[in-house]
């Protein structure tokens, strides 16, 4: 098959990056932000909080282990974190063209083509990265020489939270919990986690009055893009705050929260997206290496009396989650569940489910 196509990354300051598509040939534009993560692709393309953004893998060589099978139970993907490919496009190094693994279907660029999602290798992601980390996250677009030409997109202002929701109520599993599941763009192995601990989980909308349902804890799912889109979602919150009901909320889970407890959020400068994050639990010596995926973060200093830090990034000082001083209400920030990425936090869902005894 060839690979040869050229094709351009240009960024919002005019800098071009010269490579050779291995996709879905069509321009697209969208927000370029870079992850560290050294493996996990199929689960990173299908994460819906990358939902807009085009995605900058820093390990140089992708694609040698090709893609898993689509395999679906209960309703759930075994290996991937959503039904569909949630990046508006991908940013590499080295193509593999060979692949190789036990489970693998396909190759990357097979998957990317039927999924309509534009890739391009031969780009030098450390310069890449360099430019991101100086300039923070911008604009930019994959465009063919020979083909029409897009404008950028500024993904700020959608709210692509109610893109990558589901649109009506799902019920999994059968067990003696319920949980209320508020789904912002919620990844499978969330999903995963809590139905092999037993639990009857209700995914509803994001926009969903759970308050209407019978149930005994609340969850708030990881998401995509902006939090101040989520307003409704706040007040549901804000009302489930006033039946004590445990609420445990990951990633966008932990802004959404913290929201409807009065506190403010703001955009960092390139975001954190990786499986190395370093996390310390607050008031504590006791450190975790998390993976994570958000662009956003909470700001520490307009958390209220009530509340207080859970856990602090230990390279930026960034709030990292958050607890209720008398209530049982907490959040992380990072993703507890991982896929991919480390799992030293998922004790977390354990920590939530005993709330409910």
């Amino acid at each position: 098959m060839e690979h040869n196509k050229p094709m351009h990354l240009v960024l919002e300051n005019g800098t071009t990056f010269y490579g050779k598509s291995f996709g879905y040939e069509e321009p697209r534009a969208g927000e370029v932000v870079f992850s560290t993560a050294m493996v996990g692709y199929p689960e990173s393309l299908t994460d819906p909080s990358y939902s807009g953004q085009i995605l900058t893998v820093t390990y140089p060589l992708v694609g040698n282990y090709g893609v898993p099978q689509g395999i679906t139970e209960n309703g759930l993907s075994t290996f991937y974190e959503s039904e569909i490919i949630h990046v508006s496009g991908l940013i590499i190094s080295d193509y593999s063209f060979q692949y190789s693994h036990w489970n693998a279907q396909k190759s990357l660029s097979d998957w990317l083509k039927e999924n309509k999602i534009p890739a391009i290798y031969g780009v030098d992601t450390r310069e890449l990265t360099k430019i991101i980390r100086e300039y923070g996250a911008m604009k930019g677009k994959l465009i063919f020489p020979d083909k029409e030409d897009v404008e950028f997109v500024d993904t700020d202002s959608e709210n692509h939270v109610a893109k990558v929701s589901c649109k009506e109520v799902i019920t999994y599993g059968n067990g003696k919990k319920k949980v209320v599941l508020v789904d912002c763009g919620v990844k499978h192995n969330i999903l995963r986690c809590f139905l092999k601990r037993d639990v009857t989980l209700i995914r509803v909308p994001w926009d969903y009055d759970f308050n209407t349902l019978e149930y005994d804890g609340l969850f708030i799912s990881n998401g995509p893009g902006n939090p101040a889109y989520c307003n409704v979602t706040v007040e549901n919150i804000r009302k489930a705050m006033t039946t004590g009901k445990p609420i445990f909320g990951i990633c966008m889970g932990n802004q959404l929260l913290s929201i409807a407890g009065g506190a403010k959020t703001y955009k960092l400068k390139y975001g954190h997206r990786s499986h190395n994050q370093p996390v310390r639990m607050a008031g504590t010596n006791r450190c975790f290496v998390t993976s994570q995926n958000h662009g956003y973060a909470v700001d520490n200093n307009t958390l209220g009396s009530d509340w207080e830090p859970l856990f602090i990034n230990l390279n930026d000082g960034t709030n990292e989650g958050i607890r209720h001083k008398t209530k049982p209400y907490f959040s992380a920030q990072f993703h507890p569940e991982a896929s991919s990425g480390p799992t030293d936090t998922e004790f977390l869902f354990d920590e939530f489910l005993k709330l409910i005894d």
